[in-house]
């Protein structure tokens, strides 16, 4: 089938029943009618309203958005980093209120400590949740050794390259034994082909062992490449456009970005996040770039 035939809903056999084992498993993540509102001396803000959705056990979760449609406040708030305005966010059925072990966290900042080793910042968690010295690091060297870092352990934030950093903050996150991993467009500063290398890691990672994960970004080949399924905010306030199921068929390969799947899922997640313009918009548009004052000889043309 072409690719102009194919549209992101279509699912092949495999898929199709991937998904419904997905479906069978228990519900890690549930948000029920979540607000977020911010009071400021120009008045109320509302960030984020009336979201809802449900995450799967070892279901891997991408969101995506137009800047402005609440990503990142929706992740702090399911990290208990900030309070939700109204609404619920359950973690296995319990109330989340503040921060816990049971979430990890992975922000686009590596947020090490640089005056401590790599192993050191790894067994940061366990010690200060009371566990001793030595099992401590044990742990650390366990889950170095599934980000490809034992070699490094004893090295310091600096001397490591930024994809190496990342994976030292998710072996940091890991450690502690999350029922969720939040990862907050955690590649973001990675170059391209860094970034490329991270993501199959995380794919990895994630394959060897019991995690949900929940991931915003604001790249659409990366949402598609990642997830089972992907949460599509719009804006202004940040709403549930749609929750897609990606057709394309796992394991996921650098060639899937051709394939029919991928490109109508990209096509679609594109319809959604940069709808069409409306005429008064471009007028507008038109508007501003008129403004734009030319600071060089106009019969020097660049095209």
């Amino acid at each position: 089938m072409s690719d102009h035939q194919t549209s992101y809903l279509d699912q092949s056999d495999a898929v199709r029943e991937r998904f419904a084992r997905i479906r069978e498993r228990d519900v890690i993540l549930e948000v029920k009618n979540l607000y977020k509102r911010y009071k400021s001396a120009q008045g109320e803000t509302e960030a984020l309203r009336n979201i809802n959705f449900k995450i799967h056990r070892r279901e891997f979760v991408c969101v995506i958005g137009a800047s402005g449609c609440g990503k990142s406040t929706l992740i702090r708030t399911l990290a208990g980093l900030e309070k939700q305005s109204a609404g619920e966010v359950l973690l296995d059925g319990k109330p989340v209120d503040g921060p816990g072990r049971d979430r990890g966290m992975v922000f686009q900042g590596y947020s090490l400590f640089p005056w401590l080793t790599v192993k050191r910042n790894v067994m940061f968690g366990p010690q200060m949740s009371g566990h001793g010295f030595d099992a401590a690091e044990r742990d650390a060297r366990q889950w170095l050794e599934l980000v490809g870092l034992t070699k490094f352990a004893d090295s310091y934030p600096h001397q490591l390259s930024g994809g190496m950093r990342q994976r030292v903050a998710i072996a940091r996150a890991l450690v502690n034994q999350p029922r969720i991993l939040l990862m907050d467009e955690p590649f973001g500063a990675l170059d391209a082909q860094t970034r490329s290398k991270m993501q199959s890691h995380l794919l990895d990672i994630w394959r060897n062992i019991d995690i949900t994960i929940l991931f915003i970004t604001h790249d659409l080949d990366e949402a598609i490449y990642l997830a089972d399924r992907i949460l599509v905010l719009k804006p202004h306030p940040g709403e549930v456009l749609e929750f897609i199921e990606v057709p394309v068929p796992r394991p996921r390969s650098a060639a899937q970005f051709s394939s029919p799947e991928f490109l109508a899922t990209k096509r679609r997640l594109d319809e959604l996040i940069h709808p069409p313009v409306a005429e008064d918009e471009h007028a507008a548009e038109a508007s501003e770039k008129s403004s734009i004052y030319r600071l060089t000889d106009v019969a020097d043309n660049v095209e």
